[in-house]
């Protein structure tokens, strides 16, 4: 492809499956795409308190229909993703605080092998959003490592990074980086274009942002599309 390589940065979380949604997609575009897609581990109930915005659990309504709307997109998106028996518990009690600290402590540890943060990101989004599993416990995200390929003497090396003040600030200032940005919920796509920062937040924004970025949104899954045409 002619011109610049876009920069794109994904800011999730993934207690968010509205953030793995995202995160299947631009992964999926890289390819089709001419951009560098940079993953910005960062915590999302950080974002809510930061922002002052309020979960969907507290707008009875709203997460009623957040049911449905999940149900509807995986579908659409092709992403294997099925609501937890109790999401409520999942997303605003139990939390992704650990889970979080240990993919930043991934994506510190082994710089420049983004692959590593991405199939340790998607495991748990799996275990969570497919196999309504723990993600808080170290034996979760032990299993979780081991899933995405991580070698086994690594990992609890790796667990131990997680609870260190170096990985709870790089956490800490990710996050604060997002809001910077204008973030109040996630997932939070910052596009680097022409010397501007340009900010699209959640799943649904696709194709805005190919037009602002100067490419084609192909839909959902390209590969896919592009076979039709």
């Amino acid at each position: 492809m002619a011109g610049t390589r876009k920069v794109l940065e994904l800011f999730y979380d993934v207690v968010s499956p509205y953030s793995w949604l995202g995160f299947e997609v631009l992964c999926r575009y890289r390819n089709v795409w001419n951009i560098d897609l940079q993953f910005r581990p960062a915590f999302l109930g950080g974002i809510m308190h930061g922002s002052g915005n309020k979960p969907p659990g507290l707008v009875p309504n709203k997460f009623l229909y957040m049911g449905k709307d999940l149900a509807r997109l995986a579908l659409y998106f092709g992403v294997p993703l099925v609501s937890p028996e109790n999401p409520a518990e999942v997303m605003f009690e139990k939390g992704s605080l650990s889970a979080m600290r240990f993919v930043t402590a991934v994506a510190e540890s082994r710089e420049g092998r983004q692959a590593d943060v991405e199939n340790v990101s998607r495991e748990l989004w799996k275990r969570i959003w497919s196999g309504d599993e723990d993600i808080t416990l170290p034996a979760s995200l032990s299993e979780a490592g081991l899933k995405a390929g991580l070698p086994a003497n690594e990992i609890e090396e790796l667990l131990q990074l997680a609870s260190s003040q170096k990985i709870k600030e790089k956490l800490k200032s990710t996050t604060q980086k997002a809001l910077d940005c204008g973030a109040f919920g996630f997932p939070l796509i910052i596009c680097h274009v022409n010397g501007k920062e340009e900010m699209f937040f959640g799943s649904d924004r696709f194709e805005l942002m190919a037009h602002c970025i100067g490419e084609q949104w192909l839909g959902p899954q390209p590969a896919k599309t592009s076979a039709r045409m």
